[in-house]
């Protein structure tokens, strides 16, 4: 099996997907928390980016279609879009950077990595844990007190052209009264937090590999027992080795003369 960048391919393996390997392999520092970290930072944020990307695209197809219709009449949503497509980004981003932690952790815990990669595996994660927090405040302010608004009309002639729109009842002015809207909002939270956890832990972790090595505390005593037990076991032979004395260092006798 080919060899990319140090990383044997041959170690991905479906099997290493089963959860006694996963969760019960504990040769490894915070195997099991972190993945269990990882995931849900990864989950919460897709899942946020979801929910907004359904609203951001009912709301551009609002936009279009209150246009299509009287081509003076605008649709203002362009704050929704924009935050929306942000929390896209945020949500790709949070996903590749530790989606990619979980399976070098999983498929290659042992690798050797230069300093540069450490490096990039720091700064790539902090920026992840800026993104989600501005991503969160500003989804946040625009969804709860935001809305969107019509121009080039009366209110009551914008009202009517809103609702010829298949999906008029999912696509409220008022964001904040958008369901899609808010629940991306309320999954990007936690999202947004163990990201935060998720850096930590990859900082930890990389620590710990420079300290250490990848292996556990217990994995290392474990190891260590074991090799001197193996130095202290039989000969070849099947005999116990032999020891020898300890050399004796008899006192000259004085002569008289």
């Amino acid at each position: 099996m080919a060899v990319i960048w140090g990383l044997d391919l041959k170690e991905m393996q479906w099997g290493k997907f089963k959860s006694g390997y996963m969760f019960g392999n504990t040769m490894y520092h915070n195997r099991r928390t972190k993945f269990i970290i990882y995931q849900l930072a990864m989950i919460l944020c897709v899942v946020s980016e979801s929910l907004g990307t359904a609203a951001l695209s009912d709301y551009v197809d609002q936009q279009k279609f209150v246009s299509k219709l009287d081509g003076n009449v605008t649709v203002h949503n362009n704050d929704f879009v924009g935050i929306a497509s942000y929390n896209i980004f945020v949500g790709i981003f949070v996903a590749t950077i530790f989606g990619a932690a979980f399976f070098f952790d999983l498929f290659w815990p042992e690798r050797q990595e230069s300093k540069g990669v450490k490096t990039a595996w720091k700064v790539c994660s902090v920026f992840a844990c800026m993104a989600a927090l501005a991503d969160a405040l500003a989804y946040t302010y625009i969804v709860a007190s935001r809305s969107a608004y019509i121009t080039g009309t009366d209110p009551a002639t914008g009202g009517s052209l809103l609702s010829q729109f298949k999906k008029a009842g999912e696509t409220p002015l008022a964001y904040n009264k958008n369901g899609r809207a808010i629940a991306s909002v309320v999954f990007l939270w936690p999202g947004m937090i163990f990201t935060f956890v998720s850096t930590y832990l990859l900082w930890h972790s990389l620590a710990h590999i420079d300290a250490h090595g990848p292996m556990s505390t217990h994995a290392r005593n474990e190891k260590a027992a074991t090799d001197g037990a193996s130095v202290a076991s039989t000969s070849l032979d099947g005999t116990a080795p032999v020891t020898q004395p300890a050399p004796t260092h008899t006192k000259p006798a004085v002569s008289t003369v």
